[in-house]
């Protein structure tokens, strides 16, 4: 089976460290070249470059001089590479796999969020998963993650915080991962 050409583009993209590290600095919103530059120390003939190619291949669009991820267009790849893959939890014990195995489509991507707690809990530790322990993310980082999973992102996010899978700031500016202590 041939890639497709988008796929290609997208893949040569993210190749680059130091693209990443521009797509990482729009992640946290709208930016002029200049403030890419500025904030990432890079010469801004490099960033003017990088920005010219993420907008070619459609990861970033340009407006007046400010350019945004184009976060739909991320999400469509992404989802588009992970539609024939299955998620990965082999490993868990049988009751967990059979509720992720129902509530889950073969992409990952969350079909309907259980009523039940028991079943909800099972699928909020497969989503916490993705979350690192020692970083603290903005509610818009959480959203573009959980948007991976279900477009309903206040709803996932409430869920993680209150199961104690994930705590948050009293005005919602930042979130992390919460450590559970293991019971004997």
């Amino acid at each position: 089976m041939e890639p497709q050409p988008e796929v290609l583009n997208f893949v040569k993209a993210m190749a680059s460290a130091e693209r990443l590290r521009v797509i990482g600095a729009l992640a946290r919103g709208r930016a002029t070249q200049t403030e890419i530059a500025e904030q990432l120390h890079l010469p801004i003939r490099d960033v003017f470059q990088h920005l010219s190619f993420l907008v070619h291949v459609d990861v970033v669009h340009e407006r007046d001089g400010v350019y945004e991820l184009n976060e739909k267009a991320i999400e469509s790849l992404a989802r588009g590479q992970l539609k024939d893959s299955r998620p990965q939890y082999e490993e868990q014990p049988e009751d967990v796999r059979k509720v992720l195995r129902a509530y889950l489509n073969a992409d990952g991507t969350l079909r309907q969020v259980p009523l039940e707690t028991k079943k909800l809990l099972v699928i909020l530790n497969f989503i916490v998963d993705v979350f690192a322990f020692d970083a603290t993310y903005t509610e818009k980082e959480v959203n573009t993650i959980l948007r991976r999973f279900n477009p309903d992102t206040a709803a996932l996010r409430r869920y993680l915080v209150d199961h104690g899978l994930m705590a948050r700031e009293s005005d919602g500016s930042k979130y992390w991962r919460v450590k559970k202590e293991m019971l004997p």
